[in-house]
């Protein structure tokens, strides 16, 4: 495919930038964020062919809208889960009325989502999922039980989608089945917020006792749930994966700027540490452009995934080590009564700790590559 932009691409971004400019800056509520970007139109850009998004959006244009949207640093979104990773499951194995049912709220922010997937026991090796989901006796819901963990924002969301065992003489991928659960069920979900190094809390342990869901919220068929799960992590490496990069690019002009006013920066080495880091970063964008243009094969989201995750890790420890000895203490004005509050470097070190782990470790992302791409021998499965 060929990334280059045309006149209309170039008015879309301009469009944007001026969009962004102008409301941006006075964003203070995250939710209410959501409800402002999708009264614009701005959310479920491709969409509007089907009748479910707001504008119609090229490829082309989706990148230019999350490039634009990271250059502005706009709040985190809270809608990401919702419309990047669920709604392309749905136009991909969704019936017409779960379409019709969940496309427009999110399209309109007016509907959050968070991801059931991982548990204590089956967190990169999802295969062992044992939170169970039974059919009623009236054969109209399923009742959810089990224990889900580190479920970004699901102290935000109104839905979750589980990935639950139906079949309870199942093993491994087979007899998994994708469900649509409503959050808002008082003593039926509890949701326990995880402190993080950072001090943060974006991360919950979810537990399901008894929770309903019904059976025409079942995405995909029953049992079908290991296929759906897989297709909704292919579109996790999708255009918002060029937004990120763009919000590295940041963090590393930031980690320059900081090697040169400490004077760091005339250490030989730490010049090709930065100078490997610039280059890296170039590379997994032209990465990423490759594969959205349907080049890059069945290995591409891990190729993606290990390229990010140890990149970021590696700046973060430029980063603090540019710092110097500063970057181990905290403000000269703290005391034991006040927070800890983390400079940008603080965070970027202890928060890209996680990277290589979450959204499937590095050795699952491995294991995948040498395996279906590869075709290396198959990993025994204990």
């Amino acid at each position: 495919m060929d990334f280059g932009s045309s006149s209309l691409d170039e008015e879309f971004r301009a469009e944007a930038r001026a969009w962004l400019a102008e409301h941006a800056p006075h964003a203070s509520d995250r939710r209410a964020w959501e409800g402002t970007l999708g009264s614009a139109g701005w959310i479920g850009l491709g969409w509007a062919e089907g009748g479910y998004g707001n504008r119609s959006g090229s490829l082309t244009q989706q990148v230019a809208w999350a490039e634009e949207y990271a250059r502005a640093g706009a709040p985190a979104r809270s809608g990401h889960i919702g419309e990047n990773l669920l709604a392309p499951t749905l136009l991909a194995h969704g019936t017409a009325e779960q379409k019709a049912r969940f496309l427009p709220p999110i399209a309109a922010g007016a509907e959050l989502w968070c991801q059931g997937y991982s548990e204590p026991g089956a967190g990169s090796d999802l295969a062992g999922v044992r939170t169970r989901a039974e059919l009623a006796p009236d054969g109209r819901s399923y009742r959810v039980t089990g224990q889900k963990i580190w479920t970004s924002l699901a102290h935000e969301a109104d839905w979750c989608f589980v990935l639950a065992r139906t079949d309870p003489e199942s093993r491994r991928h087979h007899g998994l089945t994708f469900l649509l659960v409503p959050m808002d069920q008082p003593g039926r979900i509890e949701v326990r917020p995880i402190r993080q190094l950072t001090g943060t809390s974006d991360f919950n342990e979810v537990f399901f006792d008894g929770a309903h869901a019904r059976v025409e919220h079942v995405v995909g068929a029953a049992g079908d749930g290991w296929r759906v799960a897989m297709s909704l992590l292919g579109f996790e490496r999708g255009v918002s994966t060029l937004a990120q990069q763009i919000g590295f690019a940041q963090e590393l002009e930031r980690v320059v700027r900081t090697a040169v006013r400490t004077g760091a920066a005339d250490d030989p080495v730490v010049r090709e540490r930065l100078v490997r880091l610039w280059a890296e970063l170039r590379t997994m964008r032209w990465n990423a452009l490759r594969t959205l243009g349907g080049s890059g094969g069945p290995g591409a989201p891990s190729v993606a995934k290990l390229l990010w995750a140890g990149w970021h890790q590696r700046l973060g420890e430029v980063a603090v080590q540019v710092r110097g000895a500063a970057a181990s203490v905290g403000p000269a004005d703290w005391s034991p009564s006040s927070p800890y509050e983390l400079d940008d470097a603080q965070h970027l070190f202890l928060f890209s700790r996680a990277d290589t782990v979450y959204g499937g470790s590095d050795q699952i992302q491995r294991t995948i590559i040498a395996e279906r791409v590869l075709g290396l021998p198959r990993q025994p499965k204990g």
